[in-house]
């Protein structure tokens, strides 16, 4: 009697934050060899259309404070396809380890005794600090560095107001577009100064990324200009050489 094959591992890939160049050398043959990618809403197309044809494509998209897969449903699909032998891709936007509910699908697989391995993928706080010059930490600066969400399954996520509105700090603040008041009214009820340095980069690294810099007492009023998905980068600003870019300055029109 043939002994039967092992199933191949769940792959989960981080996509980046948009832009195909920043997409590892792992992740683009991991998808090349796909035969199932599920994927989040928020995947770049320049992502999505290295996937080949071959590949059946799962939407699973979630999108804060709006309609989205239950994570259940997500963690249903994810192990049935996995149970069929197929090579499955679970293509999560930036890094799946950041804010990318990564632990409630691999404790799926897990239950159900299915492998899996991680591609890390570069996370939009790293591409957004590059694309206005700057390092998110520096010595003399800040020693260390806050990755924060906006939003939780609470709703508005509190964090370690008095901590952050230390002069210096800085933070990058995921899903913070809808919450942008409540941020500022923490940071500044904790001590923060209003003229705080504060820069949103909307769209990080796609072809319609937007660079709007502003001040902790203007942040939600800058955040309503926003359409799209937004990295708050607190506490840094863009280099002026950055800013002058003609295709960034409109940020500040």
């Amino acid at each position: 009697m043939t002994a039967p094959q092992p199933l191949s591992p769940v792959l989960f890939v981080g996509a980046g934050p948009g832009a195909a160049h920043h997409l590892t050398l792992g992740a683009f043959q991991a998808l090349q060899a796909a035969d199932v990618v599920i994927h989040d809403r928020l995947v770049g197309p320049e992502i999505m259309a290295l996937i080949p044809a071959t590949a059946r494509l799962v939407d699973v998209g979630k999108e804060g404070f709006g309609p989205s897969t239950k994570q259940v449903e997500i963690n249903a699909i994810l192990v049935a396809h996995a149970l069929t032998g197929a090579r499955v891709v679970r293509l999560k936007g930036g890094d799946p380890g950041i804010f990318g509910r990564l632990d409630e699908e691999i404790d799926a697989l897990e239950a159900n005794a299915l492998p899996y391995d991680i591609l890390p993928g570069l996370t939009s706080a790293t591409v957004a600090a590059a694309s206005i010059g700057q390092s998110l930490t520096k010595r003399g600066r800040n020693a260390t560095l806050r990755i924060v969400t906006g939003h939780d399954m609470a709703g508005f996520a509190e964090q370690d107001w008095r901590g952050l509105a230390r002069a210096g700090e800085v933070a990058a603040i995921y899903m913070g577009k809808k919450s942008a008041r409540f941020i500022q009214g923490r940071l500044m009820m904790h001590g923060a100064a209003g003229d705080t340095p504060v820069t949103l980069v909307e769209n990080v690294s796609r072809a319609d990324q937007r660079v709007l810099a502003t001040t902790l007492s203007a942040l939600p009023d800058t955040a309503a200009l926003c359409d799209g998905p937004v990295i708050i980068l607190y506490g840094l600003a863009p280099r002026a050489a950055v800013l002058a870019i003609p295709a960034l300055n409109e940020a500040t029109a």
